[in-house]
């Protein structure tokens, strides 16, 4: 498969999954904290671990496969802009504990899981 399609074909799949989860989180109750971005950056991370550590290792040859996943998939997915947008509307509205907390948590989650899939896989 051409990298340009896997990436293509990856990156529409993550921003519907982005998008499916933002409509869940909605229908549950609109709060202060941005839920579905965190969600959402957290997954992604779990699915690019997963990946690195699990499945490329098991799966070489399949050059698209790198490309389809963590170029498109995790980067249609996860959501940076979003993350820092949302941020700054809670400093701007004087939510600087949720600020904070958001910031904190995204940063450490992510990291954390990332690092214990690729350190155990």
């Amino acid at each position: 498969m051409n990298s340009w399609l896997a990436i293509f074909i990856g990156g529409g799949a993550g921003s519907l999954l982005r998008y499916g989860i933002s409509c869940v989180v909605i229908k549950f109750g609109q709060n202060n904290f941005p839920f579905a971005t965190l969600f959402s950056n957290l997954f992604s991370c779990l699915i690019l671990g997963i990946t690195l550590a699990i499945v490329l290792p098991k799966m070489e040859g399949n050059d698209w496969l790198k490309p389809l996943i963590i170029i498109g998939f995790c980067g249609g997915f996860s959501t940076f802009s979003t993350f820092s947008l949302e941020t700054l509307q809670l400093i701007k509205t004087g939510n600087l504990v949720f600020a904070g907390i958001n910031v904190a948590v995204s940063i450490l989650l992510c990291i954390g899981v990332l690092s214990l899939i690729v350190k155990n896989g």
